[in-house]
Parts: C-alpha cells; structure tokens; sequence
C-alpha cells in the first residue's frame, strides 16, 4: 500500500475513532444538510483526461482555516445568545475543526487526477490514494462501497458530485466543475462531522494535459513547471 494511502487510511480511522468517542461525551451536533442529489440522466460534461495542479490558484489551507475559525466563533456566539450557560467555543469543536482541515488537505494532496468515463461510469484516479467510483445505471445513480465507507454520485447541473459517507457521521463531499473550454477543472472538498458545526471546505484548481508514454521521466520543479526526460532526471 503507497505510504499516502496508508496516511489517509491512519487518518480517516483515527478522526472517525475521535468522532465515536466525543460523541458520548456530549450531545453531538446535528450534521449539515445534504447536497441535492437529483436523478442521475446521461452524462452532463466529460471530465475524462489527466489533469494537473494548479498550484497558484489552490486555496491556502492556513487562510482557510483561519476563516473557518472565525465561522465557527461566529456560529458559537449566535447559538449562546439563546442559551447563556454557554461560554464560547470548546476545545473539542476546535480541536473537531483542525482535525477536518488535516483530512481535506490530506485527501486533496494528489497532484494528478487521471479520469476515465464512459456512458454509465466515472472513475477518478488520484496518484498514490484511494480511487473514486461513480457509477450511474437504470437513469440514477448507484452507490458504490468501498474500505472506506459509501460512496454516491450525481449531477448538479453539469457539476459532478460525489458523497462519501464514513462511519459515525463523517462525511467527505467532492464537487467537480468543467470550465466552459472543458481545459480546466475546479475540484471543490468539503469534509464535516457531527461534534463540528462547521464543515471545511478546500479549493484545488486543475488544467488538463496530455499524457506522455511511459518511457519518459517526469519531475514538478520548484516553480512549479514539469520537466521531462527520457534519461534519468537530475534536480
């Protein structure tokens, strides 16, 4: 198993085990609503390809927990207007909140998706992590099971979303939007859990490129420019 995947599978077990344990410690939190997930119909956009990073328009996931952050304060203090025993955020939601940012920013760390698609199936390939599977039969989507929990796909327009139920309530949510040119994609993370209040949410921007055989040798420099070979590749 690739060391990546074996991180995100440590990481899904151990914030699912935190997920369990908090929740008999206190009343848990009521999840956030579900995306719509309307009846599945033919094929909306064709994100079949190899797709790359695009590092410079990525969401920084300092920032973003930060804003977070400032969401969930903001959330606690509306919710203690209406009960005054409540003294502000605690330390579980906090610690709930940083343990989501890890995991969307773990489960987004791949730096090529590889997408096959045919008129019933959309399979997403992440280098070194757990592949998606949307599958969609009988004019609806089917869910599909995994090591990792249950996975359920559907077209929002001609946005793909794919659901990911884990167990005890943690949920992982991806969103896939095709420029107009279909050269760029935009692959919107949300991850939550019931003793969060507030779902993390990451944007990681992708364009699409043309695969070279596998002869050659491909490294990302610190520009973030590919430099290829057919020799062996020295930084």
């Amino acid at each position: 198993m690739p060391a990546s995947n074996t991180r995100t599978t440590l990481l899904l077990i151990s914030l699912t085990f935190c997920v369990g344990l908090c929740g008999c410690a206190a009343p848990r939190m009521p999840p956030p609503p579900e995306p719509e997930l309307p009846p599945g119909e033919l094929m909306r956009a064709n994100l079949a390809g190899s797709w790359e990073r695009d590092y410079a328009r990525d969401d920084d996931v300092n920032t973003t927990l930060q804003r977070a952050y400032n969401l969930l304060a903001k959330t606690v203090s509306d919710q203690r207007l209406g009960n005054p025993s409540r003294t502000g955020m605690s330390p579980r939601q906090a610690s709930a909140l940083v343990a989501l940012a890890r995991l969307a920013e773990l489960i987004t760390r791949p730096d090529v998706l590889t997408i096959s698609q045919t008129d019933y199936e959309i399979s997403v390939s992440r280098k070194d992590d757990f592949s998606m599977l949307c599958q969609f039969f009988d004019s609806g989507p089917k869910s599909t099971n995994s090591p990792y929990g249950r996975e359920t796909c559907a077209w929002q327009g001609r946005d793909l979303v794919s659901v990911l139920r884990l167990p005890e309530g943690l949920k992982v949510v991806h969103q896939f939007t095709l420029s107009d040119d279909e050269e760029r994609m935009r692959v919107v993370t949300t991850v939550s859990s019931p003793i969060s209040p507030v779902p993390f949410t990451l944007r990681r921007f992708y364009r699409k490129f043309d695969r070279l055989p596998p002869e050659y040798n491909c490294i990302e420099t610190l520009s973030m420019k590919r430099v290829c070979s057919t020799g062996d590749l020295e930084l």
